[in-house]
C-alpha cells in the first residue's frame, strides 16, 4: 500500500544573486508567480495530500492571497522561514502529524518540474520505506555535460571524472523518520545542508538517482528567469 505524500516547498531565501530588493519566489513567469508553478502541478498529483510551502515571514499574507486566487486547496497551512534553507525545511516537518508518510521536498524556484517526473520519484520512494528496499530515499539528477575541475586559489589541483558526476535536482522524496533523523542529528551536530540527501547520506542512507530533466532548472539569477521564458515557449505553454 502506497503511503500518503506529504510535499514541503521551500520559498524562503533572500534570493540575493537574483538582485537586490527581489522577491524571488513571487517574480512572474508567463504572468504566473514562480512558486505557483510547481504548486500547481502538486495540485494534479493525487498521491500528494498536502502541500506545505515555506516562506518568509513577511511573506505570508502576500502567499496565502496568491493561493487562494489559484485555488490552490492542498496548502492548508504554511510554515515560517528559517536562517538557512535546513531550517526553514525543518519547519515545514513540525507541520507535519503522519510520520509513516512520504516527505517530497521541492525547492520552489524551480518552476519547470514535469508531472511524470514527481510521480516517478514518489513511485520509487514509496518502495524504499524503512529500509524494504536498498534505499533511503530518491532524488532527480542529471549526469554533468561540462568538464569539471577542482581548483584552490585560482590553480587547477584536479579533473575530475566527468563519468560518475551528476548534477542533482529536486524534488527529492524520503520516508518521513529517514529525512527527520537526518535533519535533527545533524542541526545537534550543527552541521547545515543546501541538500537534502546529503543529509540521508551523512549517516549512512543510501539514496537512489533516477533522470531528472536538462530543463528542470532552478531560477538563481534574471538571466535564468530568461532561460525559463525561452523553454516555456518551446513546450507550447
Amino acid at each position: 500500500m502506497n503511503n500518503k505524500v506529504f510535499a514541503i516547498v521551500p520559498a524562503a531565501g533572500l534570493g540575493k544573486r537574483f538582485g537586490p530588493g527581489s522577491n524571488k519566489p513571487f517574480q512572474t513567469l508567463h504572468g504566473k508567480p514562480l512558486l505557483v508553478w510547481s504548486l500547481e502541478i502538486f495540485e494534479a498529483i493525487d498521491e500528494i495530500v498536502e502541500t506545505i510551502p515555506v516562506l518568509k515571514e513577511e511573506d505570508r499574507e502576500k502567499g496565502q492571497k496568491v493561493f487562494e486566487d489559484y485555488n490552490l486547496s492542498k496548502i492548508k497551512k504554511i510554515a515560517s522561514g528559517g536562517k538557512e534553507r535546513q531550517d526553514s525545511v525543518y519547519n515545514g516537518f513540525k507541520l507535519i502529524e503522519d510520520n509513516k508518510c512520504i516527505v517530497l521536498i521541492h525547492d520552489g524556484v524551480r518552476p519547470l518540474i514535469e508531472k511524470h517526473l514527481i510521480q516517478e520519484v514518489i513511485k520509487e520512494a514509496n518502495g524504499s520505506n524503512e529500509g524494504l528496499k536498498d534505499y533511503d530515499g530518491v532524488v532527480l539528477g542529471v549526469p554533468l555535460k561540462d568538464t569539471i575541475k577542482e581548483a584552490e586559489a585560482g590553480i587547477i589541483k584536479k579533473t575530475l571524472m566527468r563519468d560518475s558526476l551528476w548534477s542533482i535536482q529536486t524534488p527529492q522524496v524520503f520516508p518521513y523518520n529517514t529525512i527527520v533523523r537526518a535533519y535533527e542529528k545533524s542541526m545537534n551536530e550543527n552541521f547545515y545542508s543546501t541538500d537534502d540527501a546529503a543529509l540521508v547520506e551523512r549517516y549512512g542512507g543510501k539514496v537512489k538517482i533516477i533522470m531528472g530533466s536538462y530543463t528542470n532548472i532552478k531560477i538563481t539569477t534574471p538571466e535564468d528567469l530568461a532561460i525559463a521564458e525561452f523553454l516555456l515557449s518551446k513546450r507550447g505553454s
